[in-house]
């Protein structure tokens, strides 16, 4: 390599062609232009005809010297000159990459394979072989190895292959692969560390350290772990999740963003958690309706810009946690001529908002123990029945008694204990004829109560209840009282479980507290304690089954297809993540066994970062930051003037030779020579690199040619990409089974690099993770509606409606798009009648306005160029290979499901025949079919 300050050539042998110029020079000068052709009748030629001798003129010095150029262009550029070149690589033997691939790589991951790749270009010019050492253990579980010394190119192809892993490095494991390796010479040694740091980091710094010259480049921003939410306590709020993140180092006050994700993909909420100055742990306790709370599958750390997410930044929830059932004990079905009479009555209208009721046999609850079994005092248990309610309890669940007649007239209870507290014999009676006492209200609920914060209405009143005994543990186990003291509701815990009594019945004859408010937020709290359980008998059976993997996490944080190494974990106690554990859902799909692995449950839970261990680097080594090479390959400048001068030539070419004009019109070679100029110029008279055709380009475009498709714009998300692939899919079966349009399978769209002008209709769903479009990307989007193309807009919101996050994204992302006023589509609309008679346009959520612009541009055959709509109408459409949908639409069921089918198919007819229905051809039949 030859360096002339900052510019350097890498094949400098390739210059010596430099010294062919000047021949090059006297050919193309002794060669004449090429002799004018004229077309003229053969009388003219004859009449100016004279004998005088004439010499051919030299090709002018100009040309000559812009030919020259492009030679020389030609030759600079092949002897691949590069700018601000990097320094030579240190040491006489082969460059060793050490590169750490565990979680922590992720978040700057292409950083750092562009800094390698670039130490592997400058080995391959110096001529010098190259060895690769990831130090992460592999999805099969494989100890860390060395890999070459090989060709640079070879391990190339090598670094290419690697992606981090969702678990943490193995410094061991790679100090272990370096043990054996003597190169006999002195290495270029890189390490490219996560920035963390553990006791196994120095003695591998050590032995780098003696193999050669030690480059160590570390981030100077490390990831963030999202703490796992524990479940909720005695004393915590039942439907608040308490939100965690830690940082690895005490720094300024700074915000983090999470996401809270529904199995779908859908953000229910977006938090915003802040680091105190100095502070290492930023909390916040998020309170969530109950109904939404359920449907949380997944929390997200918000990557900071320019970094990836992380197996840490991300939370995965099992069902367990997330969804709570609740088992009613009942023999008999309830006799609705005495429904006010039973307490099942009163119980099943006070939960059916909050969680899924069953009623069942005790024996047949027991088989699939819910989370939470609610006992009625009309309802007895067998010692049999009582050992095994015991079991589920001290399994994790929560038994919930309710006192009555039979409870309050039994003098002590056989078998296992299945009341928190000892109970007086008979009960207390309140404000009857022989009394002078009134009914007792409730008192305010303590502090340390699971009800705090409840209001304990004046209104509600007791006039019989069963006492408990007094004792030193009385006060510890009462979570509500009436106004003189005396407990209302009791509990116990019972191994992992509690018990629960109500001094009182479900039923409105003792107290009004069943038929109050009250009695809804309280039994909400003590549900919120549960989660799933496998009590009783079969609990013991199943106890030390484990559970398979279902789906993993990989090292960006993708949910996907449990990955090959992956084996079952036990379902209770630490699991710690790795190759065989890696972070992920474990269990069959649906099931409350279902368990949630999280890299930063127990195997991560904090960070020690690599800058604030000094001790642990040699005494001659320095922390780098990770960067990139200044230096930049001069080729495609140099590759891409030599092209525009040759055209530039070949136009002047042509018009010395008189082929540009011919009778006042442009030579059919004239045009395509200008016509390639125009195509290839560089935009903005910015130099690009050298035209080549881009095979995904080709194919994107047959693809979208061949055949009619629907398309969708890629936001980035998977969950939501896939969902949308799946709903257009969906859409293309039901077209195909009962219209003309014959649409092929889906295609996903990138606003950033694809053409749009294939698709008349493009789907574009609203995800968090989604950045704003470029302004190239805006200019085409924007091109793209002003030749006809139409985009509809879902911005899955659903009952949330513009309050809802999906309309804010959507809102941000378009700023910047030439969006006509909007109005929704009324009851005339094409819409309404482009292949289905509709009335609304239903979606997975309920039906919400379709959102059409006002006044459709006449060129365009009134079609409107944006449709938006809350409605979620890909999850509605989405079904699997076999025709099975994939998610539950709400509230319409099924119903619901084939009017959003009809939705779509009058979307798409509206889209490809425009204003054809808004004729009065078909005016008289429509009236028919409504029965006007």
């Amino acid at each position: 390599m030859i360096s002339l300050g900052p510019l350097a050539f890498a094949a400098p042998w390739i210059l010596t062609a430099l010294i062919a110029l000047p021949a090059l020079w006297l050919l193309l000068r002794v060669i004449p232009p090429t002799p004018l052709s004229v077309k003229f009748p053969a009388l003219r030629f004859l009449l100016g005809l004279e004998s005088r001798e004439e010499t051919a003129a030299r090709t002018p010095w100009w040309l000559l010297l812009l030919r020259l150029t492009v030679a020389a262009l030609l030759i600079l550029a092949l002897a691949r000159p590069l700018l601000h070149p990097a320094p030579p690589l240190t040491g006489t033997g082969p460059l060793l990459i050490v590169l750490d691939t565990g979680w922590g790589a992720a978040a700057d991951w292409d950083k750092r394979i562009a800094v390698a790749s670039a130490a592997l270009d400058q080995a391959e010019r110096q001529g010098r072989p190259a060895a690769l050492l990831a130090t992460a253990r592999t999805a099969e579980d494989a100890a860390p190895a060395l890999f070459g010394p090989r060709r640079a190119v070879e391990v190339q192809t090598r670094l290419a292959s690697l992606r981090p892993q969702p678990w943490p490095t193995d410094r061991a494991g790679a100090l272990a692969a370096l043990q054996g390796f003597e190169p006999g010479a002195i290495l270029s040694v890189l390490y490219l560390n996560d920035g963390q740091s553990d006791g196994a980091l120095a003695p591998l710094l050590a032995r780098l350290a003696q193999l050669g010259t030690l480059d160590l480049r570390a981030p100077e921003t490390l990831p963030k772990l999202l703490v796992p939410p524990p479940r909720a306590t005695s004393v915590a709020a039942a439907n608040t999740i308490d939100l965690q993140v830690r940082r690895a180092e005490a720094g300024p006050a700074e915000s983090v963003s999470l996401r809270l994700l529904t199995d779908a993909g859908q953000v229910i909420a977006q938090p915003t958690l802040k680091f105190a100055d100095g502070e290492t742990l930023a909390r916040l306790p998020l309170t969530i309706p109950p109904d939404r709370r359920n449907d949380v599958a997944r929390l997200d750390l918000v990557p900071e810009a320019d970094a990836r997410p992380t197996a840490a930044g991300t939370v995965l929830l099992d069902q367990g946690w997330q969804r709570r059932s609740v088992g009613l004990i009942s023999s008999g079905a309830l006799d609705r001529s005495q429904s006010l009479l039973d307490d099942p009555y009163y119980l099943d209208r006070a939960l059916a908002p909050l969680a899924n009721l069953t009623r069942a046999a005790l024996d047949d609850l027991l088989k699939r123990p819910p989370s939470v079994i609610l006992w009625p005092d009309t309802e007895a248990a067998t010692l049999e029945q009582r050992s095994r309610l015991r079991a589920y309890a001290e399994g994790g669940g929560v038994l919930l008694r309710f006192a009555g007649a039979r409870l309050a007239g039994m003098d002590a209870e056989e078998g296992p204990a299945l009341l928190p507290v000892r109970l007086r014999p008979g009960d207390r009676a309140l404000g009857t004829a022989l009394q002078w006492t009134e009914p007792m209200p409730l008192a305010p609920f303590a502090a340390t109560s699971p009800f705090a914060g409840l209001v304990a209405p004046k209104d509600v009143t007791v006039k019989r209840q069963v006492l408990a005994e007094p004792g030193p543990e009385l006060a510890g186990r009462t979570w509500a009282q009436l106004s003189d003291g005396t407990p209302l509701v009791t509990a116990a815990p019972a191994g992992e479980g509690w018990l629960i009594l109500m001094h009182v019945p479900a039923r409105a004859d003792w107290s009004s507290l069943p038929v109050s408010g009250v009695f809804i937020e309280m039994l909400e709290r003590i549900i919120g304690l549960s989660h799933a359980v496998a009590g009783g008998a079969e609990a013991a059976v199943q106890a030390g089954v484990p559970l398979p993997p279902q789906q993993t996490l990989d090292g960006f944080a993708q949910l996907g297809p449990a990955a090959s190494g992956a084996e079952a974990v036990p379902r209770a106690g630490a699991v710690t993540v790795g190759p065989r554990h890696p972070p992920g859902l474990y269990g069959a799909t649906g099931a409350e066994a279902q368990r949630a692995v999280n890299l930063t449950a127990a195997t991560v839970t904090e960070i020690t970062a690599l800058r604030a261990t000094p001790k642990a680097l040699p005494a001659d080594v320095r922390i780098a930051p990770l960067g990139g090479s200044a230096e930049v390959d001069l080729r495609p400048w140099g590759f891409t003037a030599a092209l525009l001068l040759f055209l530039l030539d070949l136009l002047i070419a042509y018009g010395l030779r008189g082929l540009l004009t011919a009778r006042g019109r442009f030579h059919r070679a004239g045009v395509a020579g200008v016509v390639v100029a125009l195509l290839l110029l560089p935009e903005n008279g910015k130099a690009q690199a050298p035209i080549q055709m881009d095979p995904h380009a080709q194919e994107f475009a047959l693809k979208a040619t061949l055949d009619f498709r629907l398309a969708y714009i890629v936001t980035g998300d998977t969950l939501v990409d896939a969902t949308s692939k799946a709903g257009l899919e969906g859409l293309s079966y039901i077209l195909q089974r009962r219209t003309a349009v014959d649409a092929a399978e889906p295609m996903a769209v990138n606003i950033d690099q694809d053409d749009l002008a294939f698709f008349p209709l493009l789907y574009w769903p609203m995800a968090d993770s989604q950045r704003p479009p470029t302004p190239e990307a805006l200019e085409r989007i924007n091109r793209y509606l002003r030749t006809g193309g139409t985009i509809l807009f879902d911005t899955r919101d659903g009952p949330y409606g513009e309050g809802g996050l999906g309309t804010r994204r959507l809102r941000a992302l378009v700023r910047g798009l030439d969006i006509p006023p909007l109005a929704p589509a009324g009851p005339d609309h094409v819409l309404t009648k482009a292949f289905y008679l509709l009335q609304e346009f239903p979606g997975r959520e309920a039906a919400s306005p379709l959102w059409v612009q006002a006044n459709p541009t006449p060129g365009g055959d009134e079609v409107s160029s944006i449709l938006m709509t809350e409605s979620d109408l890909a999850g509605a459409w989405a079904m699997d290979k076999a025709g099975t949908p994939l998610y539950p639409v709400s509230p319409g069921g099924e119903v619901q499901r084939e009017m959003a089918y009809r939705t779509g198919v009058n979307i798409v007819m509206y889209a490809l025949t425009g204003n054809y229905k808004a004729d009065q051809v078909h005016v008289n039949t429509i009236l028919e079919r409504l029965g006007q």
